[in-house]
């Protein structure tokens, strides 16, 4: 079995790479700068000979969300998955043999900001037009709208297409959200952000990777899928279960004007702790998919006895 994974350079990228290769597979990563194979993420090229006969294509491909959302970042954002996913699919619709199944990233950041009830892919409200949220939220909600955009018009009859609308996949390597967090924490900075009551949607990076072989084995699934823990927690709840595994002391309550402040002068945005990201992987559990580590203590605990120092 061969998997081809465009942007695959990346913490989940690498989490994916090791999976598939400890179950017997070939794997063939395509990056920018990194990889088995290089690509620009907009122009065809010698790396999509890599596609013809593979069995499975995981396009990860798409600028990091952890910037300023300023017009060029946005900009680079937007065209970074859109170019990618377009180019992709011209190169299957090319091969001779396409890969039976196209795994796509998607992002959990497409529903709309939420409190009051879970999104799933059958009842979960879209993002991008609500007057409640902010401007800058709108964009992020409309980049993952055209993502899918991109897939679905994709022209590969022969290929299933699966949206992965995947939450933060917990990984302990250095560098990782995880990695981040729990940094910070340590240092005394995880508290609970804001009011604490918006939700996070995580998923550990072995059900990520178990989720993506079920997805391959079944051919009955296509289209949107939520990828992350059945049990969201608010905010405050996920900062003290961090807080415990990690062993920080003490953590003082963030508000926002101080997060503001920090997320300036970190250059990332305080959208990635704020918005409230509910979200629920129905069509998983009723096709029959069990998580590992379903709820976040647990995984957690987990993740933090393997953190790279």
């Amino acid at each position: 079995m061969r998997i081809v994974i465009p942007g695959g350079t990346g913490h989940i990228g690498q989490s994916v790479e090791k999976h598939f290769q400890v179950l017997g597979w070939e794997v063939v990563v395509i990056g920018r700068k990194g990889g088995h194979l290089q690509w620009d993420g907009k122009s065809l090229g010698p790396w999509s000979e890599a596609l013809d006969g593979a069995d499975v294509v995981l396009n990860l491909a798409g600028r990091s969300v952890n910037c300023r959302y300023n017009e060029e970042n946005l900009r680079q954002m937007m065209t970074s998955r859109v170019e990618s996913t377009e180019v992709l699919g011209n190169a299957i619709a090319r091969c001779v043999n396409p890969p039976r199944v196209w795994l796509q990233s998607s992002t959990a950041t497409i529903y709309a900001n939420r409190l009051d009830a879970p999104n799933d892919e059958a009842t979960g409200i879209l993002g991008g037009t609500s007057e409640t949220t902010d401007p800058k939220w709108h964009y992020s909600e409309r980049i993952a709208l055209a993502w899918e955009k991109a897939l679905d018009e994709a022209d590969t009859p022969r290929t299933r297409k699966v949206a992965l609308r995947s939450a933060m996949v917990m990984s302990p390597v250095r560098g990782s959200v995880f990695s981040v967090m729990a940094s910070l924490a340590r240092k005394g900075l995880g508290g609970q952000a804001g009011c604490g009551r918006q939700f996070v949607s995580w998923v550990h990076e072995l059900d990520f990777c178990r989720s993506l072989e079920f997805l391959i084995v079944r051919d009955d699934l296509a289209g949107p899928i939520n990828v992350s823990s059945p049990y969201p927690l608010p905010n405050r709840d996920f900062n003290r279960v961090l807080r415990e595994v990690v062993g920080a002391k003490f953590s003082f309550p963030i508000p926002v004007p101080i997060l503001e402040a920090g997320a300036f002068v970190l250059g990332t945005e305080t959208e990635l702790v704020l918005k409230s990201r509910r979200v629920i992987p129905g069509r998983l559990l009723s096709a029959g998919f069990e998580f590992g580590f379903p709820h976040w203590p647990a995984a957690a605990r987990e993740l933090a006895s393997r953190l790279s120092a």
